[in-house]
C-alpha cells in the first residue's frame, strides 16, 4: 500500500476551474472520502489521480513516485466505478481476472486470486453467472472483486454505492468497511452523501465549488466545523442558520434573532468580543434543541416558544418542523409520551454550548 499527495492541483475545463489549488496528503492504509455537492471537484480530483483526466498544474504523487505523465496502467491504483463497467458478454470470474490476464499473468495466479477475492466477498457461487443475471449489490461486489485481484497500491471508489437502493447501501457501507480492515487497504472513497463519510471514513476531505474546506475526522467535522459550508452540509437534516446581531449587555453576550433572544454561554465570551454589535449567522443543529424540562427551570434564558408546523414520526424520533416569530426551525427529538400535534405551541430548550456562530460576511466559523 501507499499514501497519496496532492500539491496545489488544479484542473481548468476552458474558463471553469473544477479543482482550485488542491493539496491534501492521505496517509498509507488510510480510508480517506471526498466529500462534497455535485460539482464540487471532487470526482475530477479522483480521476486525476488515476490517471484518467489530465492536470492543468500541480503535482500528484503514490507513495514517493510522481505520476503527472504516468499512464493508469503503471499507476497501481484500481477503480471501482459507479456504473460497475462490467463486460456484459464475460461471466463473472472472467470478468474479475479480465484486468490480470491482458498484462499475462499466468492461468494459475490469475484463477488463484479471482478465488481468493470472490472468498472474501462471499460471491464463490456467482463465478460462473453473467452480469445481466446478477443484482445490484452483487453486480457491486464484482466490481470490488476485479479491484482487489489487482493487489494496487491505492483503491479509489467513485460513488460506487450510488445506483443502490437506499437498504443495499447501508449493507454495502459495512462490508467496503470491513473490506478496508481486512486488506489494510489505501482507499480514496469519492461521495456526494455525507452519511457515507461519516460512517465509513478514518478521514473526510470536504470540498466546494473545487476548494477544499476541511479536513478531519468524522466528529471533528461535524463538531468542530470550519465554515457555515461545512456546519450546514454535516449532518442530518441540516443545522439551522438564523441571521443575528450580537448585542453585550451588563458583560454578557446575547445572540437576538429579532424574533428571539438567547444568551451565550461564557465559553464563548473571549471569541464574541471582536464581533460585539455585528450581524453574524448563529447555527443550531436539529439534535441540539429539546422539548423544555419544567424541572430545569427557564433553560438559563435560552427557552423558546415555538408553533408545531409540522411533525415527522421516524420511530424511535421525530422531526419538528418549527415556527419563533419570523424564523423556522427543524429539531429532531425522541418521541414524546404525549403526542405532538400540528399547530400546537411549546416550549424548547436549546443546547447553547453545542451551537454555532459565523461571520456573515465571511462565513468563518467564529465558535
Amino acid at each position: 500500500m501507499a499514501n497519496v499527495i496532492l500539491k496545489n492541483l488544479v484542473k481548468r475545463f476552458n474558463a471553469v476551474t473544477a479543482v482550485d489549488n488542491l493539496s491534501i496528503e492521505i496517509h498509507d492504509k488510510e480510508f480517506a472520502v471526498l466529500v462534497g455537492p455535485s460539482g464540487c471537484g471532487k470526482t475530477t480530483a479522483l480521476r486525476m489521480i488515476a490517471g484518467l483526466e489530465t492536470i492543468t498544474s500541480g503535482e500528484i504523487f503514490i507513495g514517493d513516485t510522481l505520476v503527472n505523465e504516468m499512464a493508469p496502467k503503471d499507476r497501481d491504483i484500481a477503480m471501482v466505478f459507479q456504473n460497475y463497467a462490467l463486460y456484459p458478454h464475460m461471466n463473472v470470474r472472467d470478468n474479475m481476472g479480465f484486468g490480470l490476464k491482458i498484462r499475462k499473468f499466468p492461468k494459475k495466479e490469475i484463477d488463484g486470486r479471482v478465488q481468493e477475492a470472490a472468498d472474501i466477498l462471499g460471491i464463490q457461487e456467482l463465478l460462473d453467472r453473467k452480469p445481466k443475471e446478477l443484482s445490484g449489490g452483487q453486480r457491486q461486489r464484482v466490481a470490488v472483486g476485479r479491484a482487489i485481484v489487482r493487489k494496487p497500491k491505492v483503491f479509489l471508489f467513485d460513488e460506487p454505492l450510488s445506483n443502490l437502493d437506499a437498504k443495499l447501501r447501508v449493507a454495502m457501507r459495512a462490508e467496503i468497511s470491513k473490506l478496508h480492515r481486512r486488506l489494510g487497504a489505501t482507499i480514496i472513497y469519492v461521495t456526494h452523501d455525507q452519511v457515507e463519510a461519516m460512517t465509513m471514513a478514518d478521514r473526510i476531505f470536504i470540498m466546494h465549488n473545487g476548494a477544499l474546506q476541511q479536513t478531519g475526522g468524522p466528529l471533528e467535522v461535524y463538531g468542530q466545523p470550519a465554515n457555515r459550508f461545512v456546519a450546514g452540509f454535516i449532518g442530518s437534516p441540516a443545522m439551522n442558520f438564523i441571521e443575528a446581531t450580537l448585542v453585550l449587555e451588563d458583560g454578557a453576550w446575547f445572540i437576538d434573532a429579532g424574533g428571539f433572544r438567547v444568551r451565550a454561554p461564557e465559553a464563548f465570551h473571549a471569541r464574541l468580543e471582536p464581533h460585539t454589535g455585528r450581524p453574524v449567522i448563529f447555527g443550531v443543529r436539529p439534535e441540539d434543541i429539546a422539548a423544555h424540562d419544567p424541572a430545569a427551570g427557564d433553560g438559563n434564558g435560552n427557552t423558546l416558544t415555538v408553533r408545531a408546523d409540522v411533525v415527522e414520526t421516524l420511530g424511535s424520533e421525530i422531526f419538528v418542523y418549527l415556527t419563533c416569530g419570523a424564523h423556522s426551525l427543524v429539531a429532531r427529538m425522541e418521541v414524546p409520551e404525549r403526542p405532538l400535534t400540528v399547530g400546537q405551541t411549546l416550549e424548547v430548550d436549546l443546547k447553547m454550548l453545542k451551537t454555532h456562530i459565523f461571520d456573515k460576511e465571511t462565513s468563518q466559523t467564529i465558535v
